[in-house]
């Protein structure tokens, strides 16, 4: 069965974001019996996909792949057999996001590959939240994916940069964007994150506009949106399937479902960056194995007491080290049994 393209497009695997990294994997083999494909969406029991010149929809499944990590995602790069028009193997990601299944922490959930920058999205308005910006940045720093925050329906409050302070302060150097994600005009200095090749991946949760941010990156309002509830500023799910959107600038932005709980996985190297001052007093505590609660010598609480830490990040610290190491112990505890 040969692979019949549903739409003819004037793309080049370069324009979605192939390159040397990609092409290091391929065999002389691979380079006679297949093509590469980038994955654009995912749908229940389908993937579209787009390769040079065509874009197909074809099956995900892969034979003997693994129920996660074998199986492909939004951003993946996939060989498809030119031939038969099956997949054969997802090529080596250069990252990728994945979390716990909501609802079932034995499982994790794949995200997002291959992406180039990460808009960490959240609004300004009560929905706004330090904590849930830490965990995304956390998820950014463990998989290498440069982060960007940005603060959407500036128009709406009174004070924006007040929130736009609270998020610099999480981490040195953090890039943060104010925009009314309405006005295309507002977001154009994200544009420079989006060029050709690139792809920039939205995460955030439900309501805080990203739709609304990729219509106005697009120049379209192809994307459906809704209003946020009046009575406490928290937006409406809209987006329902993880999905890439090509930019006039050549880039791709790749959308995503909103994410209110986010468990983490095996991100002990992301809660080290984005609590880097923690870690760093934590060195001179008198025991090694100090838990930072009562015991003598504690440098943490020490810092905590002068005012050099703040009480309330040490919370966060500790109940996102508390998840961290649940959530690697699991898996180990069931390849026991």
């Amino acid at each position: 069965m040969l692979l019949r393209p549903m739409m003819p497009t004037d793309e080049t695997l370069e324009d979605l974001g192939w390159d040397d990294y990609f092409g290091a994997q391929l065999s002389d083999e691979d380079a006679r019996d297949c093509h590469p494909v980038r994955v654009m969406s995912v749908h229940r029991g389908k993937i579209a996909v787009a390769g040079a010149g065509a874009r197909h929809i074809v099956t995900p499944y892969i034979a003997g792949a693994q129920p996660t990590d074998d199986h492909p995602t939004v951003g993946d790069w996939v060989l498809i057999d030119t031939y038969t028009g099956l997949p054969v193997r997802v090529l080596h990601r250069k990252n990728l996001f994945k979390r716990r299944a909501p609802g079932d922490p034995r499982r994790e959930q794949m995200i997002a590959a291959n992406v180039d920058t990460v808009f960490l999205v959240a609004s300004c308005n009560e929905d706004f939240s330090v904590a849930r910006l830490e965990r995304y940045l956390v998820l950014a720093h463990d998989v290498g994916v440069t982060p960007v925050v940005v603060l959407t329906k500036a128009d709406l409050a009174e004070t924006p940069e007040t929130y736009a302070a609270a998020a610099r302060a999480i981490e040195p150097g953090l890039r943060v964007e104010i925009v009314n994600g309405r006005d295309p005009a507002a977001v154009t200095g994200l544009a420079d994150w989006c060029g050709p090749g690139q792809t920039v991946a939205f995460l955030g949760s439900s309501g805080v506009g990203k739709s609304t941010l990729v219509n106005s990156l697009r120049g379209s309002d192809s994307i459906a949106t809704q209003p946020i509830r009046a009575n406490d500023s928290t937006g409406r799910h809209t987006t329902t399937v993880r999905e890439m959107h090509r930019l006039a600038q050549g880039g791709w932005l790749l959308d995503t479902p909103g994410m209110r709980e986010l468990q983490l996985a095996d991100a002990a190297t992301g809660i080290a960056e984005i609590f880097d001052d923690f870690a760093s007093a934590a060195e001179a505590c008198r025991f090694s194995d100090c838990s930072h609660g009562v015991e003598p010598g504690c440098a943490v609480q020490a810092a905590i007491a002068t005012g050099e830490l703040t009480k309330t990040r040490f919370d966060r610290w500790q109940k996102l080290g508390a998840e961290e190491r649940a959530a690697t112990a699991k898996p180990t505890k069931r390849r026991s049994r």
